[in-house]
């Protein structure tokens, strides 16, 4: 018999707190440990806060009932307590069950992303006594390697948010969410990936999703049908080899990663404007926005193509790279018009556009709007590329620190900062004449309580506070030698940890009272700081 072993680790967490309840009586039983029960009668239910969001199910220990028997119980799981209120959406996992419980035994329920649980008893003539109902949370037991700390409290709670968020995240193979859709989606998993590398360093997850769906995707088909996921997992491949050299997996890549390149000159025409095909998509809150896509996906083309090129001459390839970077340098003088902050962020990146313009005209312009969870990653690279640290700083705490303020204990697969405007917090029973903001908010894909609260693409402040903050990057690849450049904008000092293949980084900065800043740095063995 074949067996695999789970790499996950079951944890059993009780719930901190009872959010609402009719009828049941004895309820704080349940959040201790004693000899109590907590009795539901027919009719009666309860909601249970875990207090943070966790991936996996509940576990009902039901010593008696009266009359004995197998009572039928519903199970609500929610991301919000709305949700456990409503009619969840039961795409990718269930998260409303109707089932009979054992008597005298113990039940497991479900494996979903949620931090909420309501239970009913929906059986008309048995009374269900609780000795406990915990959590089973399931995730990998990996200590975190990289941290961050400075001297904005809410800042440090943005990082940790993240890194947790991606944590989650990290199953079988790297999921966009745990809640829903639990998939490799590899656009996606590029602001995952850098989460990872910085908090859990070389960690054999990202690689193993990465061929995950390349295996999944023969040439010329693009990756999850989308033109622009083929791109971002060339980009991954560039950005992953940057941080650790793993020569051997890049050689590995060699036969797909040419083809891909191939493919990609192909989509692009002599003047260098691309037609790529396949479902031409950046991310959902542009996806109705033809000249968003356009720019973006031409600003795509010129970052593969760079860094395919730099890939190729590494591979010793030097025919294919220097018609990839003869046919960047031409894609890169076409810019085409575009108002959206993804979209021009993208175009900073692939140096098509000034980032100080881009940033005085479009990027800081009524900063905290017109953002998404996702691109909202690339909009802080390329306002710190302009300089802006500070400007930075402040769209994290307000966007991102938005969702806090709302009661996240992660990172939300959209988000707009017009929300918080008379709403209810996610760990709130919704209140009339206020917004209840996971039952009425959302769009394309994630109306409503289809909305999944846990979502990796996210979580792209953690690596960025790590690299533009601390200012550690790579000189070379592999990290032997390593580029601190320090940007504290308005914080007084930051310090953290930073994994490479030789160990663990430490760096601190203060800024002294003329506005220069000390820094101290450790350096495991085999590591020089240029």
């Amino acid at each position: 018999m074949q067996a695999r072993r789970d790499p996950r680790t079951r944890f059993y967490v009780k719930p901190t707190r009872i959010v609402a309840k009719e009828e049941a009586r004895l309820t704080q039983a349940l959040l201790e440990d004693n000899d109590e029960v907590c009795l539901l009668p027919p009719g009666s239910w309860v909601i249970l806060d875990f207090g943070r969001e966790l991936h996996g199910g509940v576990r009902l220990d039901i010593p008696i009932t009266q009359p004995k028997g197998s009572p039928l119980v519903r199970v609500r799981f929610g991301e919000s307590v709305s949700e456990t209120m409503g009619l969840p959406d039961q795409d990718h996992a269930i998260h409303d069950y109707r089932l009979p419980v054992a008597w005298m035994g113990r039940t497991e329920i479900g494996e979903t992303g949620f931090r909420f649980v309501r239970l009913d008893n929906v059986d008309p003539g048995i009374t269900l006594s609780l000795r406990s109902v915990e959590a089973v949370h399931l995730i990998r037991d990996e200590p975190w390697q990289g941290s961050f700390e400075c001297s904005d409290e809410r800042l440090n709670t943005i990082w940790e948010t993240g890194a947790y968020t991606v944590h989650l995240c990290m199953q079988d193979h790297v999921w966009d969410g745990i809640k829903r859709d639990r998939l490799v989606w590899i656009g996606d998993l590029h602001p995952e990936a850098m989460v990872v590398a910085t908090v859990f360093g070389n960690h054999e997850i990202v690689p193993a999703s990465l061929d995950y769906v390349r295996d999944q995707t023969p040439l010329p088909q693009w990756m999850n049908g989308i033109s622009s996921y083929s791109l971002w997992w060339l980009l991954i491949q560039a950005d992953w080899y940057a941080r650790f050299g793993d020569q051997l997996y890049l050689e590995q890549q060699r036969r797909y990663l040419m083809g891909l390149l191939e493919r990609v000159l192909v989509q692009v025409r002599p003047d260098g404007s691309e037609f790529l095909g396949g479902h031409r998509f950046l991310e959902w809150p542009t996806s109705e926005d033809p000249d968003a896509i356009a720019a973006g996906l031409q600003a795509l083309v010129v970052l593969t193509l760079q860094r395919g090129a730099w890939l190729c001459t590494v591979l010793g390839e030097d025919g294919l790279a220097r018609r990839c970077k003869e046919r960047a340098e031409k894609a890169s003088r076409v810019e085409r018009m575009t108002s959206s902050k993804q979209a021009q962020a993208l175009v900073v990146l692939a140096g098509i556009r000034d980032a100080q313009s881009a940033n005085r005209n479009v990027l800081a312009v009524d900063p905290y709007r017109g953002l998404s969870t996702f691109y909202g990653y690339y909009v802080l690279e390329a306002r710190a590329q302009a300089g802006d640290i500070t400007g930075c700083l402040n769209l994290i705490r307000n966007y991102w620190g938005g969702m806090l303020d709302l009661g996240a204990t992660t990172f939300w697969e959209g988000f707009e900062l017009d929300w918080k405007e008379n709403a209810t917090r996610i760990d709130e029973i919704p209140v009339k004449g206020k917004h209840d903001i996971h039952a009425e908010y959302g769009n394309w894909c994630y109306k409503g309580l289809r909305h999944s609260l846990c979502h990796g693409w996210a979580a792209g402040p953690t690596a960025w506070l790590t690299q533009w903050v601390l200012g550690i990057t790579p000189a070379e690849p592999g990290m032997a030698k390593i580029h601190c450049k320090p940007r504290l904008g308005d914080l007084t000092w930051a310090r953290g940890t930073v994994p490479t293949p030789y160990g663990l980084l430490t760096v601190e900065h203060q800024k002294q009272a003329d506005g220069t800043i000390e820094t101290t740095l450790t350096l495991p063995d085999g590591v020089a700081a240029i």
